[in-house]
């Protein structure tokens, strides 16, 4: 069994990966995906394994029958291009460090860790012991979070989030999650948000992007969530309206907010602007370039997944996560 791989991700975890193959299976290795250097790879390969897969690739690769991406998403697999009976499959295992990073974000805007590092460089204390006008900051304990999506990503956050004492909500576009069995105060589908909102001290985003989801929340629910609240985008940028979350943040109708994902995205430099709107200019935004779930522990798992569908597919059982048929 012949394997082309083209997902810099994985470089890292090569051992990893070749040490869960298949006895026989041999790997060929690309640094970053170039379709020019991978057409020329595929001829007689089995498996491909990388972020995109274009018509002029299915056309030299008649044998492939498993296209696997290294992550959640797939939009970059042109389903038609897959040859006749291959199939396409993604991967997660970014749950946890996605959970990790919700709550680090968290406990820095609930504490204003980052507002304190940067005044204590100039010299200024800023701490309530030092200035009455500060007030005490507040714990995560008794805060109110509405996890606005309550898939594997929003109840792993939630079971990191219930060891700092924190009460949930999940808002879901079905509405059917069991508050009992997952420890909430209560659940409901997403016509319920400005309800959940206007109890909460913190509003935590991992919904999918749809046409039903797109500006979801925008200043309406911005308000509902109040002066003291929070925001934690790790699931799409457009989810949340824009111009909407710059003003709510900028005029401080919400207290501060963690935006790891974005409405603009770099080219192959990593370099370009997340949004139209300076959110830079703010000091109560967390900014990351859609890294909660890069971690070594995220592409360990995915290297060992893929590499479990692959010896699933040398005995013909069946594959796990499977996205395209053809």
């Amino acid at each position: 069994m012949r394997i082309v791989i083209a997902d810099p991700n994985l470089m890292s975890q090569r051992s990893t990966f070749e040490a869960a193959l298949p006895d026989g299976a041999t790997a060929s290795w690309h640094d970053s995906w170039n379709e020019h250097s991978v057409l020329t790879d595929l001829k007689d390969a089995d498996v491909y394994v990388g972020p995109r897969f274009t018509e002029a690739m299915g056309a030299v690769a008649p044998n492939v029958r498993l296209v696997h991406v290294a992550g959640a998403g797939y939009d970059g697999i042109e389903a038609g291009a897959l040859p006749a009976g291959a199939v396409c499959a993604n991967t997660f295992h970014h749950e946890s460090s996605i959970a990790e990073h919700i709550a680090t974000v968290l406990v820095a805007l609930r504490r204003n860790l980052i507002g304190q590092d940067a005044a204590l460089r100039t010299g200024v204390w800023s701490s309530s012991v030092y200035s009455p006008e500060i007030r005490q900051p507040e714990t995560l304990r008794g805060a109110v979070v509405t996890f606005l999506g309550f898939g594997h990503i929003g109840s792993a956050a939630w079971n990191l989030l219930q060891a700092f004492g924190a009460e949930g909500i999940a808002i879901t576009r079905s509405g059917t999650v069991d508050p009992l069995a997952n420890s909430l105060r209560w659940t409901g589908s997403t016509d319920r948000l400005a309800e959940a909102l206007s109890e909460s001290d913190i509003l935590i985003i991992s919904i999918p992007l749809t046409e039903e989801t797109t500006g979801l929340v925008s200043a309406a629910q911005l308000d509902d969530l109040g002066p003291d609240g929070l925001l934690v985008n790790v699931a799409r940028g457009p989810i949340v309206e824009e111009t909407a979350l710059y003003e709510a943040l900028k005029d401080r109708r919400i207290a501060g907010a963690a935006v790891d994902t974005w409405y603009q995205y770099p080219g192959p430099n990593g370099r370009g602007e997340p949004s139209a709107m300076p959110f830079g200019r703010l000091d109560n935004i967390i900014m990351t370039p859609h890294s909660s779930g890069v971690t070594a522990e995220t592409f360990r798992g995915r290297a060992r997944e893929i590499a479990e569908n692959i010896t699933r597919l040398s005995k013909n059982e069946r594959l796990k996560n499977v996205v395209i048929s053809r």
